[in-house]
């Protein structure tokens, strides 16, 4: 009895530990205005099947609000192209993107380093590799859809929280 309620434990905190966070933009990239930027977040560790992404700014003369760019966003994607559109914002700095919940947007999931959108025309910051280096915008898409397409299966899971509770419960009962 004792061991399946320490096994139940263990697996919930597990879970629990699991967790989603936002890889790119970190503190030292940032964005460029009217561009295609990409965006990474920490798929494999996420308890959440989707999300809302949202670009906020804490100075309300630079953004007013937090913004939705994309509606619902799929975990197992691990990146995503912001396109020109969605990035067409003020240059300025303190731009945060936030992943929060499709049904409640001031239910934030995850939260990115605060980073800088920088005018239409700008450098991408570079990032060196054993391959040289590589911009973290519009052309590290590519990279980065070469890698949420391996792995195994099981990585793109999550498992649900009321599952993990009702297996717990079962254990306990049992």
């Amino acid at each position: 009895m004792f061991r399946r309620l320490a096994l139940t434990c263990a697996a919930l905190l597990s879970v629990v530990s699991a967790q989603l966070v936002v890889t790119s933009p970190g503190a030292n990239d940032w964005w460029v205005a009217s561009s295609v930027n990409t965006l990474a977040w920490s798929c494999t560790s996420s308890p959440y099947l989707n999300f809302t992404i949202l670009l906020a700014n804490s100075n309300l003369s630079i953004l007013p609000a937090p913004l939705a760019i994309v509606a619902v966003q799929q975990n197992f994607d691990c990146s995503e192209s912001i396109t020109q559109q969605q990035s067409a914002q003020p240059a300025g700095s303190g731009y945060v993107i936030q992943l929060a919940s499709t049904l409640n947007e001031t239910d934030i999931y995850a939260e990115s380093q605060p980073f800088e959108i920088k005018a239409l025309g700008s450098s991408y910051p570079t990032t060196t590799s054993s391959a040289g280096s590589t911009p973290t915008g519009s052309a590290s898409a590519g990279a980065a859809q070469a890698t949420k397409t391996g792995g195994a299966l099981a990585e793109y899971v999550p498992v649900g929280m009321s599952m993990v509770a009702a297996l717990a419960l079962s254990l306990v009962v049992a």
